[in-house]
């Protein structure tokens, strides 16, 4: 991976920057980032493409995603898409499954499952998220960076063209807006009914104005990050690598490199009993101080040098000088080295899938606290889901005391409560709704306007209900009631009945 030319200008910077005599720059001790050059400018990174079996592995995982995303808000379930986030309706369709903006305790559920998930993946696989799942990934590296090397004449191989033609960037970029569209559309898809989204595509969009200004928007930040801003997106905005040291411990399986075996390295191809000295101080380092201030020659180690692991990297990172926030555990590197290691005659592994502590010669633990207790909080979170949503009613029933006085004695001497009932079809058809108190069938409930609830699919309905006890049933002034609320369908076919308790209030004498 070659970066281009650096201007004049660039280049004194650098000059100036890396002189510690001069007391106008500081030097920073180390790369600030792997995507700046010493002169903070951007250091754009063309990997070269690495192929083996992690890669075709990670292609068809990410073929796999792009096509689940591409088709879920096309097929229907239980008669909705498989995923529909209806923002107007209020509605999420998941799965068969419809939630509503009273199912907040079901979505946080959810969402907290979610997130442990992850961080229990991270705990046992490492950033196996970033390399083989995120979005930003899958589109980056098997979308755009092949449509790149496609007209920059890279195909295949990756790296930076040596000169292209004037038509082929145009063209490229053109491609990119298509594939941004599309993006765009099915995006759009999750929130927009299809025969909707149809309508749209084939109109004007002076029809949809609100829809196509979110298809162009999206398809403008597509193109800003996966077209310019790219694995800036993975190093500077995403927080999830800054998050490592709290997700991962040694026994974490993460990209490694082997220094035991690497060290010293040396170019050419490996001879196994080849000796050298050691005259780098920074090789040094690696070999073990009472051998060097000997005199002693050291064993050279199974790293030829040949930095493809760095040019490789869409990061730009050096694996070999340890996890590295900016890793996104793609493998890129591991099948770059098998590739090498294959050539020249030495096993595979030098750089591999391992732990820290595997690596260190360390006893691998497989069991340890945070691989017990995510997946045992999220088993439990789980769990409550599950029986929530089994449990769960065709109506959302609430019942609040109306404000004011709590009861009225009428002239016939019945006391009256009003109570305000909140119902919500939360069913896919309409309801048929009635009330009643079946242990005191002499009370009765009575709408303030009208006898007769019908609720559709998805609406809310609040009504003040009166009702109506003989004086008598009070004992100090209290009487506990439990009222059903009856749901019949069209037909008239009972379909549910929900029981509410409620205390009614009276005179005490």
């Amino acid at each position: 991976m070659t970066p281009p030319d650096q201007t004049p200008k660039q280049k004194t910077l650098a000059n100036l920057m890396s002189n510690p005599s001069n007391p106008s720059f500081l030097a920073p001790p180390e790369r600030v980032l792997s995507t700046l050059e010493a002169d903070g400018s951007r250091r754009w990174l063309s990997p070269r493409l690495a192929k083996g079996r992690f890669l075709t592995a990670r292609r068809a995982f990410a073929w796999l995603l792009i096509l689940i995303f591409a088709v879920v808000p096309y097929v229907p379930v239980n008669g909705h898409p498989a995923m529909l986030i209806d923002l107007v309706g209020r509605k999420l369709h998941l799965l068969g499954m419809t939630f509503l903006p009273t199912d907040t305790l079901l979505l946080a559920l959810l969402l907290v499952s979610f997130i442990l998930s992850i961080f229990f993946v991270t705990a046992l696989l490492g950033r196996v998220w970033c390399g083989w799942a995120c979005p930003q990934t899958v589109y980056m590296e098997f979308v755009f960076r092949p449509i790149e090397r496609l007209f920059l004449g890279r195909a295949g191989v990756g790296g930076a063209p040596a000169k292209v033609a004037m038509w082929r960037k145009p063209a490229m970029y053109a491609t990119y807006l298509v594939v941004c569209m599309h993006m765009a559309n099915t995006f759009l898809a999750y929130f927009v009914p299809v025969p909707i989204l149809h309508h749209w595509i084939t109109g004007g969009p002076w029809h949809h104005p609100i829809g196509f200004a979110i298809v162009v928007a999206f398809a403008g930040a597509a193109m800003f990050n996966f077209a310019w801003f790219r694995e800036q997106t993975c190093l500077i905005v995403c927080p999830y690598g800054r998050m490592q040291s709290a997700l991962l411990d040694r026994q974490s399986l993460i990209i490694t490199y082997d220094t035991k075996r690497g060290e010293p390295r040396t170019k050419g191809k490996r001879v196994a009993s080849l000796q050298l000295p050691v005259v780098s101080e920074t090789r040094a380092s690696e070999t073990d101080n009472s051998q060097l201030e000997a005199g002693h020659s050291v064993t050279a180690g199974d790293c030829i040098d040949c930095t493809l692991c760095v040019q490789v990297c869409p990061t730009g990172i050096d694996i070999r000088q340890g996890l590295q926030m900016e890793c996104v555990g793609c493998a890129q590197c591991v099948d770059a080295c098998d590739h090498v290691m294959d050539k020249i005659g030495l096993s595979r592994g030098l750089i591999r899938y391992s732990s820290a502590a595997s690596v260190a010669g360390e006893k691998v633990r497989f069991l340890r606290p945070r691989v017990v207790i995510y997946p045992t909080i999220i088993l439990i979170l789980l769990t409550i889901l599950t029986i929530l949503i089994a449990t769960k009613s065709s109506a959302e029933v609430t019942l609040l005391r109306n404000l004011g006085r709590p009861f009225v004695v009428s002239d016939s001497g019945r006391v009256e409560n009003t109570v305000n009932f909140k119902l919500t079809n939360r069913s896919d058809h309409n309801l048929h709704v009635s009330f009643s108190i079946p242990e005191h069938p002499e009370i009765t409930i009575s709408a303030t306007d009208h006898d007769d609830v019908m609720l559709v699919p998805g609406q809310m309905w609040t009504e003040p209900m009166r009702i109506i006890c003989p004086q008598e049933k009070f004992d100090d002034g209290t009487l506990n009631v439990r009222i059903a609320v009856s749901l019949r369908d069209e037909s008239g076919c009972l379909i549910e009945t929900i029981h509410r308790p409620f205390k009614l209030i009276g005179p005490d004498d």
